[in-house]
């Protein structure tokens, strides 16, 4: 036996392995994670639909005080009193008691309504929106969430195919049928497999992290069982009338419109009704007043907020019109990559299959002494190769449906099977 091979490599590759098949099949305790169902009948309790619903709770509360009228104003004046010659005391007084009121002529009011109403209808789109991301993120954390822990599987199987074919070199190299390099050549490639390994289980426990949090979870995310990665998407929605946020422009652009309805309204005098009761002291009498005011528009004319309004409306309407584009051209988009997805996990899968057969027969032939162990080594990498590429392949389906669902409105994969 050559003098630089060691037997130690050797026996750490089998304790490797060895440790490797206890932790492949020792039963996990750990409680797996709810499943997107269920986390997403949660939804209402995360922050963001919580603050969405605060938002449109307020604008609701703004259309209703947009219907209360002014509150009167009551008012008590005295004149000569308290000051010199007859006017000493308050003998002569005249005090007179009013109550005023502003009158909201020129639809002033229903004007006040309308704006506050369809600021309250913004905000109800908006709030729904805001649901639909947040579904749609939930969606991409739990699918991603999988992915990793789909990876940190795949890395685990790696090693364990390394580790194996590593044992299979070193035993052919102990019988003389294959040259040192070899063994060295597995043992390498065993240990860069284990470092893989290890950063893959590092990438599951964060995207694990990154979901409880997300889902705001009590207990930390172990495992996944309930499946979102396999769940075929809706996919064949019928098109809405718009998305939703072309809604949200559309409603935009109407509360803008009635803002410059408001400030129109705004040029026009504001009529202030007034009536009360004078006493008169020294004759003791009492008389009525009656009394109407208005501002004189001699310098203000709100003709500023006039066109600072209509400006407003013009970007209103460029924003709508520039969401109807977006969104057209979005979702022809998401249609198309759920389209090429659906493809590419059926292409993916296909070549799981057939990269695992590969893999059997090449075993079989290395171990036979037909084949090398760089055409082993080959075909390794391209089974862990088409495993992941089946894992990216439904992560990047999952990705197209989140899109597409938010183009139509609704939650990821609702109505799907």
């Amino acid at each position: 036996m050559h003098p630089l091979y060691r037997r130690p490599p050797h026996r750490a590759v089998g304790c490797a392995l060895a440790a490797l098949a206890v932790a492949l099949t020792s039963p996990s305790w750990a409680e797996p994670a709810p499943s997107f169902a269920e986390l997403l009948s949660r939804l209402d309790q995360t922050p963001a639909t919580i603050e969405a619903d605060a938002l449109f709770d307020a604008a609701e509360a703004r259309a209703r005080q947009a219907r209360v009228r002014p509150n009167p104003t009551l008012g008590l004046q005295a004149e000569n009193a308290f000051g010199t010659g007859p006017f000493s005391r308050y003998a002569n007084a005249e005090t007179t008691l009013s109550i005023s009121q502003d009158v909201e002529l020129w639809g002033r009011r229903t004007a006040r309504i309308n704006v506050a109403r369809a600021e309250a209808g913004t905000a109800a789109l908006q709030r729904d929106l805001a649901v639909i991301d947040a579904a749609g993120r939930l969606a991409l954390t739990y699918a991603e969430a999988e992915a990793a822990q789909r990876q940190a599987v795949l890395a685990e199987e790696n090693l364990a195919l390394t580790v194996a074919d590593a044992r299979a070199a070193l035993s052919l190299v102990e019988e003389g049928r294959e040259p040192l390099l070899r063994g060295i050549q597995g043992e390498s490639e065993a240990a860069a497999a284990r470092a893989r390994r290890d950063e893959a289980v590092a990438e599951r426990d964060a995207a694990f992290a990154r979901l409880t949090a997300v889902a705001l979870l009590a207990e930390p995310v172990t495992t996944i069982e309930a499946s979102l990665l396999n769940r075929l998407p809706a996919g064949a929605v019928v098109d809405p009338l718009e998305a939703p946020t072309v809604r949200v422009a559309s409603a935009q652009r109407n509360a803008a419109e009635q803002r410059i309805a408001v400030e129109r309204i705004r040029t026009r005098p504001d009529i202030n009704a007034s009536v009360g009761v004078r006493r008169y002291e020294m004759e003791d009498a009492t008389a009525l007043t009656f009394g109407i005011s208005m501002p004189l528009p001699l310098f203000d004319q709100n003709r500023g907020n006039i066109e600072a309004a209509q400006a407003d409306f013009r970007a209103a309407d460029a924003r709508l019109m520039s969401a109807r584009q977006d969104a057209q051209a979005e979702r022809a988009a998401a249609r198309a990559r759920l389209s090429a997805s659906v493809s590419r996990v059926s292409a993916a899968d296909s070549g799981v299959t057939s990269a695992e057969e590969a893999y059997r027969l090449s075993r079989i032939g290395f171990e036979a002494g037909r084949i090398s162990q760089i055409e082993l080594r080959a075909n390794r990498t391209a089974l862990i190769s088409a495993r992941t590429s089946a894992v990216d392949a439904r992560l990047s389906r999952v990705r197209a449906e989140i899109e597409l669902a938010r183009q139509d409105g609704r939650a990821p994969f609702q109505g799907a099977q």
